[in-house]
């Protein structure tokens, strides 16, 4: 099963707006999803501190910063 994962920051509205695209997928695709904040890991601050909120589709980074929601179906529909 695909494993979409959110790298994300408490108090960060585009993190809110990426989970909430994310979500909506979520219904159609039928993926696993996981939340990373990147306060609890030092490698995650450091790898994503400036872009977040990232989101990760089976590892492979593909979005960051303003989330879109027709860019990550795409993603999604190229699975």
């Amino acid at each position: 099963m695909t494993t979409v994962t959110l790298f994300t920051r408490n108090g960060c509205h585009l993190c809110e707006m990426a989970k909430e695209i994310i979500v909506e997928l979520k219904e159609e695709f039928g993926f696993d999803y996981e939340e990373c904040d990147i306060e609890e890991r030092d490698e995650w601050t450091e790898a994503y501190g400036l872009m977040i909120p990232v989101v990760l589709i089976d590892g492979k980074e593909v979005q960051y910063g303003q989330i879109d929601k027709i860019a990550l179906y795409k993603a999604f529909s190229l699975k």
